[in-house]
């Protein structure tokens, strides 16, 4: 046995992922993923520990809230076994820029799954891309031309320093740095802030922004296109569609 495949076999409330979802798991890497930062480490660590123990049946509910560091509130069941799973495919055709687009900056927070698949859905030379994480090895080992990566310890000291008038997409592993970039972003100002989350998670989030004296109106939650599904290059396509049309029409007005 060199691989365990991990399912989400059931879904209560809130869930990055839906029933069905799953992704193989090795000594070394992973393919596919069932979403929600802490959640999926957590459960990557789970199966590398059954895999060296030569185990190959496991099921357990984890509770998506504070103990985890998430917000969703929901909980997810998983299985963990030999039996082969499907992992996501890419479905969608590469979004195609307007002949007048104008090329804006884009500040890309989290080299994650989700992370990883705007970076891929972005038309070349869309945006002037910066792409930060707290850890260099997050990030793949080659990437476009127009994409700087930018590894800092601390995110949200950063955003506080970033340009006024940058758009920014949020999804690191954590929602506490989530929040805190947030905070910073909307000190700062920011053309647009997209955030990655369920509704309780903009819910939870506005809250704790207006009690810092914030205002959250400038952040959308969640981002995407919830027609499309939950998969990160669904995610991401729907996101890049919003953008792109976001810009143009904000650079046309």
């Amino acid at each position: 046995m060199n691989a365990i495949y991990v399912r989400v076999t059931r879904t209560r409330g809130s869930a990055p992922r839906d029933a069905g979802t799953a992704m193989r798991v090795t000594a070394t890497d992973c393919t596919g993923t069932i979403g929600g930062g802490a959640l999926e480490y957590r459960a990557i660590a789970t199966a590398r520990r059954l895999l060296a123990a030569g185990q190959t049946d496991h099921t357990e509910t984890i509770p998506l809230g504070p103990g985890l560091g998430q917000c969703c509130g929901g909980a997810v069941s998983l299985h963990y076994g030999v039996d082969v799973a499907q992992t996501d495919e890419p479905a969608f055709a590469p979004h195609v820029l307007a002949p007048d687009h104008t090329i804006c900056p884009l500040w890309i927070w989290g080299a994650g799954h989700v992370g990883r698949a705007v970076i891929k859905s972005c038309p070349a030379q869309a945006f002037d891309i910066t792409w930060i994480d707290s850890a260099p090895e997050r990030f793949p080992d080659t990437t476009p031309d127009h994409v700087t990566q930018m590894p800092t310890l601390n995110m949200p000291r950063l955003g506080a320093n970033a340009p006024s008038d940058a758009w920014h997409l949020v999804f690191t592993y954590s929602h506490d740095i989530d929040l805190a970039l947030c905070a910073a972003l909307l000190r700062r100002g920011a053309a647009g802030i997209g955030l990655i989350g369920s509704e309780t998670k903009r819910v939870r989030f506005s809250k704790r922004l207006r009690a810092m004296g914030l205002d959250p109106s400038a952040i959308t939650c969640p981002i995407g296109d919830k027609t499309l599904g939950k998969a990160p290059h669904q995610i991401a396509h729907g996101t890049v569609n919003a953008l792109l049309n976001a810009t143009r029409t904000k650079v046309s007005a």
